[in-house]
Parts: structure tokens; sequence; C-alpha cells
């Protein structure tokens, strides 16, 4: 095991949630937006929160931490970095060279369609999902499924902010850590 992933990281106790912008109606009418550029744009908060994940995650002794396109890649890059392991992503058609597995997935709006390159993981490695949000839990848990499918061990999932009013971590299937709470 890399030396890096047993260290604890301390980070000081502030409320993060000072640094988060909400913005109402938006992508629609009704959405209220937790904007996370922010909380990324103010170095003491994000170095904060990443610290946050990375202890929250470190427990999982991933191999690999898969982030959920787009806004899942700006916490796992930096999450792998911590814990010395490995980074792959989980994106939309289109978006990956090579030869990739996909799965469609329903939404309460619609239905959508991830990929992974089919490479991407070996037989059994322990992979932790990153996104920055969790919501309803749809994408999610279609993440975990598209792992399982190329062969990865799914040991954890983590969000930079969860919104627990919907419920989304009962539709997980793996342990989850969330830095960020909203009722």
């Amino acid at each position: 095991m890399n030396a890096t992933r047993q260290e604890s990281f301390n980070p000081p106790k502030i409320d993060l949630k000072q640094y988060i912008r909400s913005i109402p109606d938006y992508p629609k009418k009704g959405i209220l937006f937790y904007d996370i550029s922010t909380l990324l744009r103010n170095a003491d908060a994000w170095q904060i929160a990443a610290a946050r994940m990375a202890n929250g995650v470190a427990k999982w002794n991933p191999d690999l931490v898969a982030g959920i396109e787009s806004r899942g890649f700006v916490s796992a890059s930096p999450l792998a970095s911590s814990l010395g392991c490995g980074m792959i992503m989980i994106r939309k058609p289109g978006k990956l060279p090579g030869e990739t597995i996909s799965l469609n997935y329903d939404l309460e709006y619609g239905q959508n369609c991830l990929h992974i390159q089919e490479d991407a993981v070996q037989p059994g490695q322990r992979v932790v999902v990153i996104d920055d949000l969790l919501a309803t839990g749809g994408t999610l848990q279609a993440s975990i499924e598209l792992l399982r499918k190329v062969g990865a061990e799914v040991v954890g999932a983590a969000a930079l902010i969860e919104l627990k009013e919907l419920k989304g971590r009962e539709k997980i299937d793996v342990p989850l850590h969330s830095v960020i709470t909203y009722e």
C-alpha cells in the first residue's frame, strides 16, 4: 500500500456551505442549483473540502477513483492524487477514445447513457465513484452498475454535496461519503 494512502488528513472545522452559492430556477424553473464554482475558487475552502473527501474515501483503500462527467472529474482528480491511486472517467457517448462499454439508464425526466473505456478497470480492482452532487441517485447508481459491468469491485461512492431530501442515498447500493449535506 502506498504510504500516502495511510496518512490522515485533519482539515479545519469550518462550514463549507458558506462557500456554496445557491441559484434559484437554474437550469430550469423550480430547481435550486448549488454552484460549487464559488467553493473551487477559494483556495482554502477547496483544500479543506478535498481533504474531507479524502478522509471519507481513504478507509475504502481504492485502486482507482472514477469521476462522473464532468463535475465529478473536478473532485476525482485531486482525490486520486491524495490517495496515491489512479483515476478513470465515466463519460457521455462519443467522449472517450477506443472501445467503450455503455449503460443506458432512466432518469426522473427521461433517459441517459454513460460510457467507460472497456480496458479502464482490471477485474477485481477496488473503485470508488465520485460526483459533485448526489440528488436522486440515478446517475451515481448507473455508474456503479457500469463499473461492475467492466469487472470493478465498487467499494464506495462519494459526493461533494448531498441533497438528503431527494433520498438518492437510498438508491446507492455501496457505502456513501458526502462532504456537504443539505436537508
